[in-house]
């Protein structure tokens, strides 16, 4: 095969708490992430108990994505897509999480916003859990670390399985649930995004997250099992954040702790897809004195419910060393490995690793065998508008072409089954890691500033059109 696969799927993804705003309207209940601030490049956001006056929480407006939704599926139309990823804001549908009756006008707002997807063409895929849970399960049952929240998670599920039965095919049980491994130091903005909960504060933070891990990926392949049970042909993914690191030395002590934080958060990634909880992780809690509530029945779910393709958000790597004493907080990456001195870095800091891509693809999928999607990868810039509205982003064409040629490199030369390419975000929204609209990623500016002005009015940068060529030539163009 010299070329990519007819229906690849190309497009873009998207989430529900960086774009939709309408936090209050027609029934929303508050999420965590409508009790998150902006921050800025180096002041990390905060995450409040309530709505505090004087506060700007980004959420709360996003790109108004809620009702000029038309509006941006017509452009991503117009670049040729044929997938999209949105998520389901679980506060839309039931609104402290626990309700017996669902809100209805959530769930015909996502009805509209795929039956418009549908009428160009572009093929659904749903993520039931992007950084977005109803406030209320963390005041009342303590979120993800209480197994009870499975069952609430289940029901939410079920509710849009069937809301958008027939309509969508792509369904992801989670976005990111990785970044809690409980055998290493996590930051309260992962333990937030994932749980609603702050590492800092937590009493017994290796048994919490290791309650939050289990919980989430039974809780996944339990979801599985439903989707499939309400439609044969339902597709389940579950998608994680993979980040390689290399040693920064031969010396062996550095290739080995490269290799153990590769391969840190893919517990959870076994767990889904060999059909068992990973025997290496309960003994490593055993030794650890932490105690997993493990029933029975769980071996069923997990066997049962494995993934049906695996999707990939990438966007750099980092570099593991034992030995380098030289090496601080300034250089420290995003994941506790550290920056590497022979990559440039982004206008974050985000270390640039094309070739990090292929090589990600070619290990996950020669332990899995499973298909994969890159669902996340994009370039995070302060773009500069001229007088006419026109945007020159040639540094994020050069970002995606370089990737999207690794991509096809993986697929081409290394038999790497990869079926489809969705940036993020393919138009500008709210950085869910600092609050930010001026860290932009898209095909598409929004005026939008960090201080909450600007009309929210779209216009296309000089990447559109570079995607829209790409997506024609299904990759062809890609230099």
């Amino acid at each position: 095969m010299k070329t990519l696969k007819e229906n690849f799927l190309w497009g873009g993804s998207i989430a529900a708490h960086q774009c939709e705003g309408a936090y209050q309207e027609d029934g929303k209940g508050l999420a965590i992430m409508d009790l998150a601030t902006q921050g800025s490049y180096g002041v990390p956001r905060e995450f409040t108990k309530q709505v505090e006056p004087g506060k700007i929480y980004p959420s709360h407006e996003g790109i108004d994505f809620y009702h000029r939704y038309k509006e941006d599926i017509k452009l991503f139309a117009e670049m040729g897509f044929n997938c999209l990823r949105i998520s389901i804001d679980w506060s839309r549908i039931y609104p402290s999480g626990d309700e017996e009756v669902p809100n209805q006008k959530g769930i015909e707002f996502y009805q509209r916003l795929v039956d418009e997807m549908l009428s160009y063409g572009i093929e659904p895929m749903v993520t039931l859990y992007h950084f977005e849970m109803p406030v209320e399960i963390v005041r009342q049952y303590g979120s993800w670390a209480n197994r009870k929240i499975i069952d609430l998670y289940l029901k939410f599920a079920e509710t849009m399985f069937k809301a958008l039965n027939n309509k969508v095919r792509y369904w992801v049980t989670f976005n990111e649930l990785n970044h809690v491994d409980p055998m290493s130091k996590a930051s309260d903005m992962f333990t937030y995004l994932v749980a609603g909960i702050k590492y800092s504060e937590l009493e017994n933070p290796k048994q919490i997250l290791a309650n939050i891990g289990y919980n989430m990926s039974l809780a996944s392949v339990k979801a599985a099992c439903l989707a499939r049970n309400i439609n044969a042909d339902n597709k389940v993914g579950c998608v994680f954040g993979i980040t390689p690191f290399y040693p920064a030395t031969p010396h062996p002590d550095d290739v080995l702790a490269a290799f153990k934080q590769t391969m840190r958060d893919f517990y959870q990634v076994d767990a889904m897809c060999f059909g068992q909880f990973p025997q290496y992780k309960i003994n490593e809690y055993i030794s650890n004195d932490i105690n997993i509530n493990i029933l029975e029945e769980d071996e069923k779910f997990f066997f049962e419910g494995r993934l049906d393709f695996l999707g990939f958000n990438y966007y750099q790597s980092e570099m593991s060393s034992t030995l380098n004493t030289k090496q601080t907080s300034e250089n420290r990456g995003l994941h506790g490995g550290y920056i590497n001195p022979y990559l440039e870095v982004s206008d974050w800091g985000w270390p640039i690793d094309a070739k990090g891509l292929r090589y990600m693809l070619n290990l996950v999928y020669r332990r899995y065998n499973l298909p994969i999607i890159i669902t996340e990868n994009g370039l995070g810039a302060a773009d500069e508008v001229t007088a006419n509205n026109e945007i020159i982003d040639d540094y994020r064409i050069k970002y995606l072409n370089d990737h999207i040629r690794e991509l096809k490199k993986a697929v081409i030369e290394d038999d790497v089954d990869c079926f489809g390419y969705l940036m993020w975000g393919p138009i500008d929204l709210v950085s869910a890691t600092t609050g930010e609209m001026k860290k932009r990623y898209g095909f598409i500016y929004v005026d939008k500033q960090d201080d909450g002005s600007g009309t929210l009015n779209r216009y296309r940068k000089k990447s559109f059109n570079w995607y829209k060529e790409v997506i024609a030539s299904n990759g062809e163009s890609i230099e």
